[in-house]
């Protein structure tokens, strides 16, 4: 993504130089924002596998978050600057494909991970299955409350296949168990302020609330902070299997969270767009299965993305 490129490529660079190769090939990365943790984590898997593929990476970010105008300004200067190749998250899987068949034009091989994009021509695409995520996340809290009582669900952006895909699955969940009724479903835009003010609309509307099903970890932090507020109790689960949600799985205050794994996906990513340039064998798409973190699982959650090994293309595509 791009816009205010000198700045904020100058910055990103600064802070990612220990991956940088003088002599390595040059890949572009590109992500939503620098306000959503889990963004963070997809840059240090690319980072991560970039070190040991001996490469240079240049991180593109919006400063406005998920700034469509930003990204395709920054899509235009990265094709100035023609990277080797580009590892791509459009800030809209729609509105980002004329940048995406610009790049195409231009002959830089691109791979495109997380939100998979509506067109364009790609090395490959690396992603989770969100519904599934959503599903078994949802399945794991109504579990939880035995099955009965009351649920909210705190959505993410409207219209975006991340949201919609997650909070379908959710709601296939709520069809499984009859005894739970579902109070709400209002959108927080992944947004943990935006989601503490609807946790606060929501619990002032309904005076019994046992679950919360937030589409990602920032909402559910929310929630709880509402709760907390609140003197209430409820069940609260996220998405995105970020730091803070592991932090507060372990404490007690989020039953779980949907292991969307941006590190693995940013890893993988990588990967891909250096096999490709070197001429190797790579997946038209990897998917990774759904995983649901909790107290049984965590402890393989615990080291900070900061500090984990990339894992191959080939242990992943094996299991």
């Amino acid at each position: 993504m791009k816009y205010l490129t000198f700045s904020v490529t100058t910055v990103l660079a600064a802070l990612f130089s220990h991956a940088a190769s003088a002599d390595g090939e040059t890949i572009a990365v590109f992500t939503k924002n620098l306000t959503n943790p889990y963004f963070q984590a997809v840059r240090v898997g690319t980072e991560t596998a970039a070190k040991s593929l001996d490469v240079k990476v240049i991180q593109y970010v919006p400063t406005k978050p998920d700034s469509i105008p930003e990204q395709l300004s920054q899509v235009e200067d990265v094709i100035v600057k023609k990277p080797d190749a580009i590892v791509f998250v459009p800030v809209d899987y729609k509105a980002l494909v004329p940048a995406v068949e610009k790049i195409n034009a231009a002959g830089i091989p691109v791979t495109n991970i997380i939100d998979r994009s509506a067109g364009g021509k790609f090395v490959a695409f690396v992603g989770a299955d969100d519904y599934s995520i959503g599903l078994a996340t949802a399945r794991g809290l109504l579990k939880a409350i035995g099955g009965k009582g009351n649920v909210v669900i705190l959505e993410g952006v409207k219209g975006s296949l991340t949201n919609t895909d997650r909070v379908r699955g959710f709601n296939d969940a709520l069809k499984e168990s009859p005894g739970v009724k579902l109070l709400g479903s209002q959108p927080a835009n992944y947004q943990r302020l935006q989601a503490l003010q609807v946790m606060e609309n929501l619990m002032q509307s309904f005076p019994a609330i046992d679950g919360v099903l937030a589409a990602n970890d920032p909402m559910a932090v929310g929630a709880i902070e509402a709760l907390e507020g609140a003197n209430r109790k409820a069940l609260v689960v996220g998405i995105n299997g970020s730091r803070e949600a592991v932090e507060l799985i372990k404490s007690g205050q989020l039953l779980a969270s949907g292991d969307f794994n941006g590190f693995v996906q940013g890893c993988l990513g990588m990967q891909i767009a250096v096999r490709n340039l070197r001429k190797q064998t790579t997946p038209k798409e990897v998917v990774l299965k759904a995983v649901v973190i909790d107290k049984t699982n965590l402890t393989a959650y615990e080291t900070p993305v900061e500090q984990r090994t990339c894992p191959t293309l080939e242990q992943i595509t094996s299991n």
